[in-house]
């Protein structure tokens, strides 16, 4: 299915009318569960044409969770793709499911309530919304839930006005323009992919691809780059790690897609990961920075042709404003190391309500994101970790981002974690697990070794664990409080990470 943007917008006013005969423009927040189909994106644009908050669901996820996640924001209904009807969870709970259909020769959207199918309010019922209220404030977009690791995740309103001045800032820092085209490779029901891969095309003019399967698929990849002409892409550093792996069997070499640049957001890559990138697929390396309450990006680096793009560094503030905050009342010296607290146009004004957990993160104005790091005196952030993750060794703090970086740049590890685990005499003690290139040898001796040349003594792991896989969080990040579980004697005891 190819559509113009006259025809995409055609199909959205008519879904738009679709919810209205529905009567559900008022009712509540409207829940979109769906992976990177046509569907979502109409229903998106529907959404907000139809005055409604939206409310991006990972289809992923169990009826329990979905449940959850519908109550906490009062959704009034949920929008999915006919083809995804079998697979909404029947213990998702009771608020309706509508099934959307798409003839974009006809320019027609079909909604089919459950066990019915048809174009008009009168084989639907809205649920009946506790929360409107605080839900549908005018001028909120959507409704996203944070993927920390503390268990509950958090829900962040993002306004038109949040999304706008994000998209404003991608826009700029790419150079974006009715030239461009990316491959939607990151899942649309988070911030990355939404903001930086579908909104910020959208706005430029470009054209937008959506992966055969609705997801990222490894071995498809670049038949589809090639295939769409995709000009960029952005993915999390898992996905990068990915390619290369597989590079020298899928890589098209003798036809290399004329890529403008690669970006990477939402976790650290580590720089002989970007080195191995640029050098393998022929396109700079674009580092981003964001969270979910920054509508997705916070900063980035320049394209090479604007300036230097520092290795290490995320780049300078797009958006909004950066300091770092050392618990005094002055900000931090360029160079010195402590909270990134960020503020602007792009930033949420706060959690639904969760008046403790705004009140913990904000302040005057400010977000204290959890992150460390450090400005230079260009302007360009440098990120250390985050202060929950740093391990207190005996006193001495650790990055466990700074012991991924120098195991990745061992030439047989494709993947690395490092982790706390308890030590009787130091309190914390450091481990790591890796995931090895098809096909490579190392041993701990050799990893330990490589880490002795680069890192002091007190940040080498004591163990470290060889492993197939990683848990990972749904946007693709390592999850180091699961994989810690996972793997040492303080956790589960079932290990779902087999060894080589």
């Amino acid at each position: 299915m190819r559509l113009s943007y006259g025809q995409l917008g055609g199909l959205a006013r008519t879904c738009a009318r679709r919810l209205a005969e529905a009567g559900i423009t008022g009712a509540g927040p409207i829940a979109l569960y769906s992976d990177n189909r046509p569907e979502f994106v109409v229903a998106l644009l529907a959404a907000w044409a139809a005055g409604a908050v939206a409310v991006p669901i990972d289809p992923q996820l169990t009826g329990p969770e979905i449940r959850g996640r519908l109550d906490a924001v009062g959704a009034a209904g949920v929008l999915l793709p006919r083809r995804l009807r079998e697979r909404y969870p029947a213990d998702a709970g009771p608020v309706p499911a509508w099934a959307l259909d798409i003839d974009a020769a006809r320019g027609e959207v079909t909604i089919a309530g459950p066990g019915r199918s048809s174009t008009t309010s009168e084989n639907v019922t809205p649920a009946r919304n506790r929360e409107a209220g605080a839900a549908q404030d005018p001028g909120r977009a959507l409704l996203m839930f944070t993927t920390g690791s503390t268990g509950t995740p958090k829900i962040v309103p993002l306004t038109h006005v949040n999304l706008a001045a994000s998209v404003a800032g991608i826009r700029s820092a790419l150079r974006l323009g009715a030239g461009d085209a990316t491959l939607l490779a990151m899942p649309l029901f988070h911030g990355h992919g939404l903001v930086a891969g579908l909104l910020a095309t959208l706005a430029s003019g470009g054209a937008a691809y959506l992966p055969a399967t609705g997801r990222f698929s490894a071995h498809r990849f670049w038949e589809e780059i090639a295939g769409t002409g995709s000009t960029w892409y952005t993915a999390v550093p898992t996905v990068h790690q990915i390619l290369l792996a597989r590079a020298a069997a899928e890589y098209p070499a003798a036809r290399p897609p004329a890529l403008r640049f690669i970006r990477s957001s939402s976790a650290a890559l580590a720089p002989a990961v970007l080195r191995q990138t640029e050098a393998h697929f022929g396109a700079p390396v674009i580092q981003a920075y964001g969270m979910t309450e920054t509508a997705h990006q916070a900063a980035s680096n320049p394209l090479p042709r604007d300036g230097a793009c520092k290795e290490g560094s995320v780049g300078r503030a797009t958006g909004l404003q950066i300091r770092i905050g050392t618990g005094s009342a002055e900000p931090a010296a360029a160079g010195e190391t402590g909270e990134v607290c960020v503020r602007g146009p792009a930033l949420t004004a706060g959690y639904l309500n969760d008046p403790q957990a705004t009140a913990a993160a904000f302040t005057g104005g400010w977000f204290r994101t959890g992150d460390l790091g450090c400005l230079d005196s260009d302007g360009y952030l440098f990120l250390s970790g985050r202060t929950r993750d740093m391990i207190n060794r005996g006193g001495e703090k650790i990055a466990p981002e700074a012991v991924d970086a120098v195991l990745l740049s061992y030439p047989a590890v494709q993947d690395a974690l490092a982790f706390a685990v308890p030590d009787a005499e130091y309190g914390e003690e450091i481990n790591a697990a890796v995931i090895l290139q098809p096909g490579r040898q190392a041993t701990q001796a050799d990893l330990q070794e490589h880490c002795r040349a680069r890192l002091a003594a007190f940040e080498i792991p004591k163990k470290i664990y060889f492993v197939h896989r990683f848990p990972r969080t749904s946007k693709g990040d390592g999850d180091r409080r699961a994989l810690a579980a996972a793997l040492t004697p303080a956790g589960s005891g079932r290990s779902p990470l087999p060894g080589r």
